[in-house]
């Protein structure tokens, strides 16, 4: 087959060296939040990004997991996604594999909270896109949030020593409001590990973990978990959202959100920007405030010109569907550059 030769080829080359000369690759933010798609109750997030939406309006557990029982993107095509970024000149994926909320989009037998067990769909999306990643030559990346689950009373975040954006709080003080109880390594240990195990075991080559908002892990934990991914995949790169202390290992630096710097950068090392193509990176139904393909093109050619991959990000609806704007501005940006 010409993608299994395609696929043994890019897998033939180092992670670290096919990083620095990807330059590009599609993100990929899909969750439970994509079904309130930024409203909630008849209000509006506004600006706010989608896939903080329970903590923005504060939604218990026991009304949130119901969202699970009607998750069913019956227009989920895993080869469309990787076509389109193919089409779009991409060079690997990262999806989200469990964000704050807690869902898993992959079947974790650690956690019954994951698409197959608690949804209607019953289909494991990330083997999905896995399998068709490695048939067709993408490399697979992946995204786990390692620290935030607001599913658990005792993840990360409490400690925090700000808030987010629009006052949002990086954990859930409002189904479990007494910090002094909570014990992050009880989580740690009982689910995040035991899933990124999961994640690196059951799904093929993993070409990076994108971990992030590492807020309450431990110095040692980080450490811990930069080991763990490299003793079941030593190519498997990780990048710098793993951990908040000096020391922690890391392969590749991970920028602020949509940050675009000026400085050029040492091309011995390895940096990415991930950005979005609107405001939101889940799926907001009436966030139209899409970037030109020009701009695209512009800020792809800058951070490339310093040594930096550009990371943009799509959200698919609830049906599973990549937005049409989305789509047509990644490929018109593929265009342009290849006038």
């Amino acid at each position: 087959m010409l993608y299994d030769c395609v696929y043994g080829e890019i897998n033939k080359m180092n992670n670290k060296e096919y990083f620095k000369n990807a330059k590009y690759g599609m993100m990929i933010h899909f969750g439970l939040y994509s079904i309130l798609a930024g409203e909630y109750k008849g209000k509006r997030m506004g600006t706010t990004i989608g896939e903080w939406i329970q903590s923005y309006f504060r939604i218990p557990n026991k009304e949130y997991e119901q969202l699970a029982k009607v998750f069913n993107p019956i227009c989920f095509n895993a080869d469309e996604w990787v076509d389109l970024a193919l089409k779009a000149g991409m060079k690997y994926m990262v999806v989200t594999t469990k964000h704050h909320e807690g869902f898993a989009l992959f079947h974790s037998k650690v956690d019954k909270f994951n698409v197959v067990d608690a949804t209607p769909f019953k289909r494991d999306i990330i083997k999905e896109l896995a399998d068709a990643c490695h048939r067709k030559g993408l490399k697979f990346g992946i995204y786990y949030s390692q620290a935030l689950d607001w599913h658990e009373e005792n993840a990360g975040g409490w400690d925090a020593s700000e808030l987010n954006v629009d006052n949002m709080h990086w954990g859930n003080d409002w189904d479990f409001p007494d910090n002094s109880k909570k014990d992050y390594k009880e989580v740690f240990e009982r689910k995040i590990k035991p899933q990124v195990i999961e994640l690196l075991t059951n799904y093929g080559d993993i070409f990076s973990i994108w971990f992030d908002t590492p807020w309450t892990i431990s110095k040692e934990q980080s450490i811990e978990l930069y080991n763990l991914v490299k003793k079941y995949q030593p190519n498997c790169l990780v990048n710098s959202r793993i951990g908040l202390f000096e020391g922690i290992k890391f392969d590749y630096t991970s920028f602020g959100d949509n940050e675009i710097p000026e400085e050029y950068k040492n091309g011995e090392l390895l940096f990415e920007s991930a950005c979005t193509l609107n405001d939101t990176w889940g799926y907001k139904s009436y966030d139209q405030n899409w970037k030109s393909p020009e701009e695209i093109l512009k800020n792809k050619k800058h951070l490339n010109e310093r040594n930096i991959n550009y990371l943009l990000n799509v959200g698919p609806d609830y049906l599973g569907r990549i937005p049409g704007p989305c789509i047509d501005i990644l490929l018109k940006v593929k265009e342009l550059e290849d006038k």
